[in-house]
């Protein structure tokens, strides 16, 4: 079957809901003892970081992990040599109760691939690097040499899919934003485009042999490139595929700590909010163990809607989407979902930082202190807005202060007066319509907000004029459709814009509001409104890990989508850490760099350094660099194409080896390890990208 050579930019629908959760449902694929697809549960999955060929310490990792609850443990398998040990770390797993399924991670060598498929219950290829020749070439391939290097994938790949397909072991094709091939890369660039065709080549062959025991991935370090190019697999492989192939979601390279688990949050989250993703690894550079617990708080949610009777599963409500079924309402989609652009929105002088137009996105928290202590809350609100800090430093640009009643308004004035030029950072808030006309004169930035739509009726919007300050109208949603906001606000700003008053912002408090926010997006689309949105998040929960993982996705997720132009968070946990999360959101989107952002891998039986400790040398070193990218790679498979997103590279090239990387440009190959970190500084000096620290 001659493969057909597409080309970029070609029209394809979306085929999940943007509004609601719907899961995509897809065809069953059996991990030996359990399955995953169709009704199963979402799987949570991990990687050992051992030496494959350490047997003791492999199996021992693999113990750790089965007694946090991992449902799959992957290994890493880059010679013959390591896929035959496979067999005796099986075992003795097996010997001693552990009935975990095996996956076997192969990048390379078709040759281990074909000797590890027998002791494992899943193989994972990466279409990216098995068996393609050099990498990060610059060279053109013309239409036959693009067939011929096809043709030879073709006669490596399809034995091992034969044997797969013998020994009832499936196949994870699983495509890496850092590793495509040179021939996708002269032809797709390295995009969500060019990962998708690879992983659609594979498919291909699979399916040219009967055999559909297949799940893909679509990795990436860059959260927007991984959620895009999921979404694009989805579109196209519904469209193309004869099945709907359960998919493996993660952030590869996502990081340690807070960072690490929004990142991964953020992109997983997304997705399975689209209702997409069957099985989900969390990629730390951390042990492994603790991406367990973190990956089963994602998904805790989803499956939680699952209900089995006997042996099976179903949702307690009949929420799929069947293979190739379009979903109604989709044509008038208020973003790209295989692109990124920033919603076009009107910049309007909202006190002392703008909203919307070409204003980066804000960041507001709310003070908790009530305003009859106005000397403890003047001083919560110095602390959230550090005003004795560096202008480039992390804090609050604005703090929401909550007035609840005419008495009020004496102590707002006075702390007001007590702040001087900060008052222009200070927003008022009120759900009282009496109250809210008499807060616009004292405040550059005032927010009501509305517990029911009915002062659409009475007359009040109407009345409203121009009191001087910016106004934010936020339909608080608890229970309604997330239509209901949407028609709500959306008419509102429809009668201010008729009163003249343009200096309006909207947004929706909700516990779906990403949905919630996408339909009043929407809704502002049709009627030709380009208001600023705030994405305001609240949660009032003391568990800190939800609250990351739930802000990151109802968030995080708008702003991967170009909807937001001020993030606003209202939570349980301090102030600095609060304000911390709220950049946090910003930078995983990619749409306000604060910090240094570290790419960092989790590490696997391929690095011969201590990742977790090289990672905190070079944080220690770097991490005042304010927007600088640096990856730190504990090995070749990924490294240098995950490059393409740093400004600098770490990468292990063998045992007290270290390549350092200049972009996707090695300068400095398998120099020794003690001198690679100095060195690593001394490029950053050079290009003129270094600053000391203060």
């Amino acid at each position: 079957m001659a493969a057909e050579i597409l080309t970029p930019g070609h029209a394809i629908g979306y085929p999940v809901p943007l509004y609601s959760y719907r899961r995509r449902f897809t065809r069953e694929v059996g991990f030996g003892g359990i399955s995953l697809g169709g009704y199963q549960p979402i799987r949570v999955e991990s990687m050992t970081n051992t030496h494959t060929m350490d047997t003791a310490a492999t199996v021992e990792q693999c113990r750790r992990l089965y007694e946090a609850g991992c449902e799959i443990i992957r290994l890493t398998v880059p010679t013959e040599k390591d896929a035959a040990n496979l067999r005796d770390i099986r075992d003795q797993l097996r010997r001693d109760g552990i009935t975990t399924p095996l996956v076997a991670d192969i990048h390379f060598s078709p040759k281990a691939a074909m000797k590890a498929v027998e002791f494992v219950e899943n193989i994972r290829v990466n279409p990216g690097n098995y068996a393609t020749g050099a990498k990060f070439s610059s060279d053109d391939y013309t239409d036959a040499e693009y067939l011929g290097e096809l043709e030879k994938v073709r006669e490596e790949f399809t034995p091992l899919v034969r044997k797969a397909k013998e020994l009832g072991v499936s196949m994870r094709i699983g495509t890496n934003h850092g590793s495509l091939s040179d021939r996708i890369v002269s032809r797709f660039g390295n995009s969500p485009e060019g990962m998708v065709e690879a992983a659609l080549e594979f498919a291909r062959i699979c399916e040219e042999e009967e055999y559909f025991d297949l799940l893909f991935s679509m990795k990436s370090s860059n959260v927007r490139v991984m959620i895009h190019a999921y979404r694009m697999l989805v579109a196209r492989a519904d469209a193309e595929l004869r099945h709907a192939y359960p998919l493996h979601l993660g952030v590869t390279e996502a990081g340690d700590g807070d960072e690490g688990r929004i990142k991964s949050a953020m992109g997983i989250g997304a997705l399975l909010e689209d209702g997409l993703g069957d099985t989900i690894r969390v990629s730390l550079t951390e042990d492994p163990v603790n991406e367990v617990p973190v990956g089963f708080a994602i998904v805790r949610k989803y499956n939680e809607q699952l209900q089995v009777k006997g042996e099976k599963a179903y949702l307690k409500v009949n929420r799929v989407v069947e293979h190739g079924k379009a979903v109604a309402g989709h044509d008038a989609m208020p973003f790209d979902p295989y692109h990124h652009s920033r919603r076009r929105s009107i910049r309007i002088e909202a006190g002392a930082e703008p909203l919307g137009g070409d204003a980066m996105p804000r960041v507001e928290t709310s003070a908790r202190t009530s305003i009859a202590d106005p000397d403890a809350l003047r001083a919560e609100i110095l602390e959230r807005l550090s005003p004795e800090l560096p202008a480039e430093s992390i804090r609050s640009e604005y703090v929401n202060v909550g007035v609840g009643c005419v008495e009020d308004l004496p102590e707002l004035e006075g702390l007001l007066d007590s702040l001087g030029r900060l008052r222009d950072r200070i927003v008022a808030s009120t759900a009282d319509t009496m109250l809210f006309p008499r807060l616009l004169p004292l405040v550059s930035r005032a927010r009501l907000d509305i517990v029911e739509g009915e002062i659409l009726g009475t007359g009040f919007i109407d009345d409203l004029g121009d009191g001087g300050a910016a106004m934010e109208f936020s339909f608080i949603h608890e229970h309604s459709s997330v239509t209901v906001p949407a028609e709500v606000l959306t008419r509102i700003a429809e009668k201010l814009r008729r009163n003249g008053l343009s200096r309006v912002s909207l947004s929706v408090v909700s516990p779906q509001g990403l949905f919630a926010t996408r339909r009043l997006v929407l809704e502002l689309a049709k009627a030709g409104l380009d208001v600023p949105v705030v994405v305001r998040y609240r949660d009032r929960g003391i568990d800190r890990s939800g609250v990351l993982i739930d802000s990151a996705v109802q968030a995080g997720t708008l702003f991967c989508d170009g909807i937001g132009d001020l993030v606003a968070i209202e939570t349980g946990l301090q102030g600095e850490e609060e304000v911390g999360l709220a950049f946090n959101i910003l930078q995983a989107a990619r749409v306000r760099m604060s910090k240094t952002e570290f790419i960092s891998c989790p590490g696997c039986g391929r690095t011969y350094f201590e990742l977790e400790k090289t990672t905190a040398l070079i944080k220690q070193r770097v991490s005042h660099l304010k927007g600088l990218k640096v990856g730190i790679m504990g090995c070749i498979v990924n490294g240098p194409g995950e490059m393409a997103d740093a400004d600098f590279g770490y990468v292990g090239s063998g045992k007290g080896r270290v390549s350092l990387y200049v972009g996707r440009d090695c300068v400095e190959e398998n120099m020794p390890e003690d001198q690679a970190l100095e060195r690593l500084i001394e490029l950053i000096r050079q290009s003129g990208k270094w600053v000391d620290p203060s």
